[in-house]
């Protein structure tokens, strides 16, 4: 279910966040503005579709906006709260966890705040992994390093072991969980196990993605950091692929589904002349394959730079994929497919080639946050507690179109965003890397000679 498909048809849709109560205790939050429960922003974000929706009486989709409210649902002196960080690494997770524990602690005087370590493993006394305290001090400066200093782990767990640690060990009424698809859909069977109990725990997510793919979501935490550290590493394979003849300089980034950080990346370091992502297949042979369109760029250029997803290509591959413990589907190696697809083209064609591959996947999702993305860690933590301590639960905190929202969970996993090949965004990429060129019939033997690294 996306964006279309809501406006589309929006009486279909619930778009209210779920709440365990009614909120009756005065908020001791001071010096910020509380926010109307009534207050929400518009999923039509055009004039057109909103006028189109009134002409068929349709109710406008809207999301409720986040913020903190005038009353509370939880009493701060008697709130017990749990903090767990699930799957891969992603810039940005130490500035979540310090903003939630500060927020909760100076904003609302909550004292029992817990880590859960190594993900939904630390919910399961199997593992013996025993929850931490944090406070202000023990967070104090995590947001200088990469990583979580809660730990992560990929995998399910029963929902019931689970929510009995939740309930029963630790007492517990609000869990954070951040992460992406795989550990929101874990919040999901959570909440599913806590209604069948009647519990009353909220269960409030922030979306962590660096692959950008979350469905009604503007950006996720670390997508701008991976953007910045990739377009640096793409320009370092520039300079290589222009000190040698017939240089190609070929980067793997992250995108398992969606192509953003290969998209971004592209455009950020404008050296790029391929960006091949999972939205576009990719056709090796052929008078308009990838084969051809670098004999056109080696007909004018004595080097190129290609930026890869993980999960572009796919179906060049024959095996079958497979799974990892969290759900997600592991893509084969696009990047060394390619090398030695490359090579040997090239060799068979008697051409020259020289080849630098660089896979820096797991570099630039382990750094800190940088200063874009440190303040927006932090108004998703500073949101999340608001909706929390107000009873929310089942919900993400969002963005969408700059304004913070509290989208229910069941529409963030349900679709993975990916770029539309349409777009203002990806027009840019073809603009900027002219790759819609080198992949047609155009002849580039008109084009100016070889020149020096210096000029391009």
């Amino acid at each position: 279910m996306n964006l279309i498909e809501i406006l589309a048809n929006p009486k279909k849709y619930d778009l209210n966040a779920p709440s365990l109560g009614q909120p009756k205790i005065d908020s001791p939050v001071k010096g910020q503005s509380f926010v109307d429960e009534n207050s929400r922003v518009s999923l039509a974000t055009e004039l057109a579709q909103i006028e189109a929706l009134k002409r068929k009486k349709e109710p406008i989709p809207s999301l409720e906006i986040a913020g903190p409210r005038k009353k509370l649902f939880y009493d701060p002196a008697q709130t017990r709260v749990a903090i767990v960080t699930c799957g891969g690494l992603c810039p940005g997770l130490n500035n979540v966890i310090k903003g939630l524990v500060e927020v909760l602690t100076y904003d609302y005087g909550v004292r029992m705040i817990f880590g859960i370590r190594y993900g939904y493993r630390g919910l399961n006394p199997h593992y013996g992994l025993s929850a931490i305290r944090l406070t202000p001090d023990r967070v104090d400066n995590i947001h200088e390093e990469g990583g979580t200093i809660l730990g992560s782990s990929r995998g399910d767990q029963d929902p019931k072991i689970m929510v009995d640690t939740l309930s029963m060990q630790l007492n517990v009424n609000i869990l954070f969980c951040i992460g992406g698809d795989g550990t929101l859909r874990g919040a999901q069977d959570i909440v599913k196990e806590i209604s069948k109990r009647k519990d009353r725990i909220s269960v409030v997510c922030i979306p962590k993605t660096i692959d950008n793919d979350l469905n009604l979501m503007d950006r996720t935490f670390g997508f701008e950091t991976c953007v910045q550290s990739a377009s640096e590493i793409i320009k370092t394979a520039h300079v290589e692929a222009n000190g040698i003849p017939n240089g190609l300089g070929l980067v793997k980034v992250m995108g398992r589904d969606s192509g953003f950080i290969a998209a971004y990346a592209s455009l950020a370091s404008s050296v790029t002349n391929f960006c091949l992502i999972p939205e576009i297949p990719i056709v090796l042979d052929g008078p308009k394959g990838l084969f051809k369109a670098l004999e056109r760029r080696y007909s004018s250029k004595n080097h190129a730079v290609m930026v890869v997803a993980e999960g572009a290509g796919q179906d060049l591959f024959k095996a079958a994929a497979v799974k990892d413990a969290s759900g997600n589907v592991l893509k084969h190696d696009i990047g060394h497919l390619l090398m030695d697809k490359i090579y040997a083209h090239f060799k068979k064609s008697g051409k020259e080639i020289s080849i630098k591959y660089i896979d820096p996947s797991y570099i630039i999702r382990s750094i800190p946050a940088n200063s874009s993305d440190a303040i927006f860690c932090f108004q998703l933590a500073e949101n999340a507690v608001h909706a929390a301590m107000a009873g929310k639960t089942e919900i993400v905190i969002g963005s969408f179109k700059g304004v913070f929202s509290l989208v229910p969970l069941t529409y963030v996993v349900s679709e993975r965003k990916k770029i539309d090949t349409e777009s203002a965004l990806w027009h840019a990429v073809v603009g900027s890397t002219r790759q819609n060129d080198y992949f047609s019939d155009k002849s580039f033997e008109n084009e100016l000679p070889n020149h020096s690294a210096a000029e391009d």
